[in-house]
């Protein structure tokens, strides 16, 4: 009869070689790599005290309810969730880009039938890595750096570490850009992020550079983004993007709210808000006016401003310098 196990009875030399053992069955049962992905609700806090529990809740269900059609197209798992936020892994790291892209694609879709105030916004980080997992939990260190990524990214960004974008397919690292260096809370090595251009670049522009004054904005990731001169409302910027000019006096010539982008199916569609001139590629629009903008276009605001819309691969200067959309970039509100 074998006798119970008394670890009380070990020599310290049987402990350690007993904890190297232990360590080493551990690491080779249990330690696999990775793709990781975190998502968030932005503002989250803000829309249960502005719209109450159900509401709030609701938007939490729509939030998992696309998370997972969309994982389980592509053979990821839901690993938990905490808050508004979701934990989800890929054997793939493909595979992961793919579904976290398809995630925000169905978000954008749905939220096209939902009023502005109730549109759903999520930031999503992704991380490649080592991480103990027994096919239910999945912890380490690689876990914790994932969801610091996520927490630095914008409203509607899709941010990654340079051991995710290493594994991704070629097809995938085109539609990726390096970010400046920003910190992150708890992590002392410096990690390089990405960020994965989820939208369709021939439908959809990232980026607008304002002609007389060569100033480059990012554009949010948001499905309605409103546009104007950037005075404020109780304190708080009623625009997305801030539009101003080196000239204060030709500044006043745009609308406090001058137009909007909605997304939609095929690309954004511009409406127009103000009744100052307002052209795009030369046709002149009325006020409450819609009509599709593509990658290319050219925005004449009151005479005194254009705005030229281009995709990524466009942009001369790969590199996003987050700090370079100050001041033309508002505050970014949620959906």
């Amino acid at each position: 009869m074998t006798s119970p196990f008394d670890p009380a009875a070990l020599t310290m030399t049987e402990i350690i070689r007993l904890q190297t053992l232990l360590s080493q069955e551990l690491t080779r049962r249990f330690e696999r790599n990775a793709a990781l992905a975190f998502t968030d609700i932005v503002e989250s806090t803000r829309y249960f005290a502005q719209f109450g529990d159900e509401a709030g809740r609701r938007l939490q269900q729509l939030h998992l309810d696309l998370l997972e059609q969309n994982l389980v197209q592509h053979q990821g798992r839901l690993v938990g969730t905490a808050g508004d936020g979701a934990f989800v892994c890929f054997a793939s790291a493909s595979a992961a880009a793919t579904s976290m892209a398809a995630f925000l694609n169905a978000m954008s879709a749905a939220n096209q039938s939902r009023a502005r105030a109730h549109q759903l916004s999520v930031r999503v980080g992704m991380h490649w890595g080592p991480v103990l997992t027994d096919g239910e939990q999945v912890t380490g260190d690689s876990v914790n750096l994932c969801a610091r990524i996520a927490s630095t990214a914008q409203p509607g960004q899709l941010r990654l570490s340079g051991e995710m974008f290493q594994q991704l397919a070629p097809q995938q690292r085109v539609a990726c850009a390096v970010l400046a260096s920003v910190p992150l809370k708890g992590i002392t090595r410096a990690v390089e992020l990405f960020e994965m251009h989820w939208r369709d670049p021939l439908c959809f522009p990232s980026y607008l550079i304002v002609r007389e004054s060569g100033e480059r904005i990012l554009l949010p990731q948001l499905d309605t983004l409103c546009f104007g001169r950037g005075e404020t409302q109780q304190g708080a910027s009623i625009n997305d993007v801030i539009l101003v000019l080196p000239d204060p006096t030709a500044s006043k010539q745009i609308s406090r709210k001058h137009f909007e982008l909605l997304s939609r199916p095929g690309g954004y569609v511009i409406k127009t808000l103000s009744t100052q001139l307002t052209e795009l590629d030369g046709v002149a629009m009325q006020r409450d006016q819609e009509l599709p903008l593509r990658p290319g276009a050219l925005l004449r605001l009151a005479r005194v401003m254009t705005l030229e819309f281009v995709a990524p691969n466009q942009a001369q200067e790969k590199t996003i310098d987050e700090t370079m959309m100050s001041p033309g970039l508002g505050s970014l509100r949620a959906g």
